[in-house]
């Protein structure tokens, strides 16, 4: 159940990033994911972590 959660929040806001990305000019979401997605994995094995523990 958590994870179906997590998951649906993590599409949520895909959409809404790359929605963002065609809406407003400025907003360039390849160039910040290109150069946060060290974070992003962190993020990932941190959650990993914490469903373990």
């Amino acid at each position: 159940m958590k994870s179906n959660v997590l998951s649906a929040i993590i599409l949520i806001v895909l959409g809404a990033l790359l929605l963002a990305n065609n809406l407003i000019p400025e907003f360039r979401i390849w160039a910040t994911l290109f150069k946060w997605w060290p974070v992003l994995l962190i993020a990932l094995g941190v959650s990993l972590l914490a469903k373990r523990g």
